[in-house]
């Protein structure tokens, strides 16, 4: 935990809009976790069953992205401050190792249960694609991080398509059939995601790609950080986000666009979207001067990995304290129809986790890991 004797003002030439479009993956990413009926939810609030996508299967790869991109202008100033890239590395381990630690604690939680504990999961994705990003980008130039990038993209739709599954063969990418899912049931076995059981939509396969979704957010770093007027940039990301959405959709028509797999097309099309949904924000809001209006979702941005964590356990700890129905069924469910009490709940649980997030602000307390 970080105290300052004042909350900390924007850098000159920071992107404010970086910050709240961290703070809004965060506040989607509480509301699709947290329905009041599951039963009963808006199909955008839902992944897709299998291929396509929903504004849900937007959350974590954005939030990846934002944090490849983050790391790069992190980097970039410390190392410009005399910091070694060893030092770098060393402290971005001890953070991986600290967020996958993380991930245990949360996804043990009440029980840890050590024969059947998730090994994989959210939090320890992103420490695993932080370690391997860092690694990436304190041992190359820009050319070495899309060498690395195509590297892995292609690796993946290699191993996918071309490597036999037992009982299958090769080439098979329905959810029994494909080689994620037959890695993930051997090797993980009993410590899968609880509602799979066999597979993880965070597994050892698919976390290739995911890596590529870092690589991604290192590179908007590297433009970002180019000496040009502010529009110029982000008509650059634009373009580029526009050119990564078309090469997906051709893209999709040799391994299709799937979140669950992370396939090299989700993970490309995805980058496309953040990079167009970026340059847009930061046009609104760094350009135009929108600042004010999404003040509450730079809050939320400051203490993200925090507020994903208070709103993941305090979900649980309402479930077994056999509270979280009862003031569903009591509060939200004679307010509207099924699908629309859920959402309310949904929406005043992100209220709820706003406003712990405004406290830790108000308070000056700023959680690092």
């Amino acid at each position: 935990m970080q105290p300052a004797t004042e909350r900390p003002a924007i850098p000159a030439g920071r992107l404010v809009s970086l910050d709240a479009f961290r703070g809004a993956t965060i506040a989607l990413m509480v509301l699709v976790n947290t329905p009041g009926d599951g039963q009963h939810v808006y199909a955008p609030l839902r992944h897709a069953e299998w291929d396509g996508w929903t504004p849900t299967d937007v959350v974590f790869p954005s939030f990846m992205w934002i944090a490849g991109l983050s790391m790069t202008l992190s980097f970039a100033k410390r190392l410009a401050a005399g910091a070694s890239r060893g030092q770098l590395f060393r402290q971005t381990l001890k953070r991986s190792l600290i967020l996958y630690g993380l991930g245990l604690l949360l996804y043990g939680f009440p029980s840890y249960d050590l024969s059947t504990i998730r090994l994989m999961g959210v939090l320890q994705r992103f420490a695993i694609c932080g370690l391997a990003g860092a690694a990436i980008y304190l041992t190359t130039s820009v050319r070495g991080r899309v060498i690395w990038l195509l590297g892995l993209l292609a690796s993946y739709w290699a191993l996918m398509m071309l490597v036999p599954v037992p009982g299958f063969g090769a080439g098979h990418l329905d959810v029994e059939g494909n080689l994620a899912h037959y890695v993930d049931r051997v090797v993980l076995g009993a410590h899968n995601y609880e509602w799979t059981k066999t597979w993880d939509p965070e597994g050892i396969v698919s976390t290739i790609p995911a890596i590529g979704t870092w690589i991604f957010g290192l590179l908007a770093g590297d433009l970002i950080a180019l000496r040009r007027p502010l529009r110029d940039r982000l008509l650059m990301m634009a373009g580029i986000g526009a050119a990564l959405l078309l090469l997906a959709t051709v893209c999709n028509q040799w391994l299709p666009i799937n979140k669950k797999l992370w396939t090299s097309s989700f993970a490309i099309f995805m980058a496309g979207l953040d990079f167009a949904l970026l340059a847009g924000f930061a046009w609104l809001v760094d350009d135009v001067g929108w600042q004010k209006p999404v003040r509450p979702l730079v809050i939320l941005g400051m203490n993200s990995i925090a507020i994903y964590m208070l709103s993941e356990m305090l979900d649980v700890i309402l479930s077994v304290l056999h509270l979280r129905q009862p003031i569903y069924q009591h509060v939200f469910a004679p307010l509207a129809s099924p699908i629309n009490a859920s959402l309310l709940y949904a929406i005043a649980y992100v209220l709820v986790n706003y406003l712990a997030a405004y406290v830790l602000y108000r308070n000056n307390w700023f959680i690092k890991i």
